[in-house]
């Protein structure tokens, strides 16, 4: 059953009652929450998931609620909680869908250790997957909504979950977080582009979230191997440049990327350089978000993958 399969009143009574379980990539949460913008915006982005009749084992219990006293009527703030725990300090009401997402990476990158956590978004064609590690304002979050608007599977704008063994890469596709200029020129980019309200003054800036295709969601259980490392610069006004990067200097980036090699240690060491000796790595330059997807296309035609 998906939850656009709910009524919007069942929607309320499970949000409000003892929770909705939503499926996101391999893990099932349980939200709950009374804030009506977080129930809009989960109605809205996640429509298409799987949900649940009945009680089932949960990765994550996650309740958004306001805050009490004063804070109620004055300057109303949101809590995130995992488990009654509140691991973060509130933010502005009008915030609650952004903290639900944000909340949920933290959930993610600090219990999945089952899984090498590298800071990327990742995308398939062909059964051939692309990962993009990259920093704030590296433009890996525009040109990952961009490709996912050309016909690309979108595995996760903000992670790559990587086996440690086998190097599959496993789905968790999610709504694209963009910032700021990016958010306007994903709009002029496709007109197709299904964008929820932003969120203004974040301590991020201006944050919306574009929805993923139907196709990503639908092959959440697809699982890739790596065809390419490719680390994302945008410079405004710059001509496309790729060039190859060093495998010792991509390994390090991995590294600093991950957010728990400090935890695996020497597993998530090896299975970070089996990473870049398994497949090319290339730094991209690029102020044009065509030209990156022909260059992009190019990479996957062109690439030799080693096994």
């Amino acid at each position: 059953m998906k939850i656009t399969d709910l009524s919007h009143r069942e929607m309320a009574r499970r949000l409000h009652g003892n929770g909705l379980p939503i499926k996101i990539g391999p893990f099932w949460i349980n939200l709950r929450s009374v804030i009506p913008d977080l129930l809009r915006h989960i109605a809205f982005f996640y429509a298409q998931y799987e949900t649940a009749e009945s009680e089932r084992f949960f990765d994550f219990h996650i309740t958004l609620k306001n805050s009490g006293g004063l804070r109620r009527w004055v300057k109303p703030q949101a809590n995130f909680l995992l488990d009654e725990y509140a691991p973060f300090k509130p933010l502005p009401y009008v915030h609650a869908f952004a903290m639900f997402e944000w909340g949920l990476n933290w959930c993610i990158a600090t219990t999945a250790h089952h899984y090498l956590i590298v800071h990327a978004a990742v995308l398939e064609k062909d059964g051939q997957g692309i990962i993009m590690p990259g920093v704030p304002g590296s433009g890996k979050s525009t040109l990952c909504a961009a490709m996912s608007l050309r016909g690309w599977r979108l595995l996760s704008d903000e992670m790559a979950l990587l086996d440690p063994v086998s190097r599959a890469i496993t789905p968790v596709p999610r709504p694209v977080s963009l910032k700021n200029d990016s958010i306007g020129v994903i709009r002029r980019f496709s007109a197709g582009a299904e964008l929820g309200p932003a969120a203004k003054d974040t301590a991020k800036g201006t944050v919306a979230h574009l929805r993923p295709s139907l196709l990503s969601i639908q092959n959440a259980s697809i699982t890739c191997l790596p065809h390419a490392i490719i680390f994302p610069k945008y410079e405004a006004g710059s001509d496309t440049n790729l060039v190859k990067k060093a495998k010792n200097r991509a390994l390090m980036e991995i590294q600093e990327n991950a957010f728990n090699s400090h935890i695996l240690g020497k597993e998530g060491f090896d299975a970070a350089k089996s990473l870049v000796n398994s497949c090319p790595n290339y730094s991209l330059q690029y102020s044009s978000l065509e030209e990156a997807l022909v260059t992009i296309e190019r990479i996957l035609e062109d690439a030799e993958v080693t096994t």
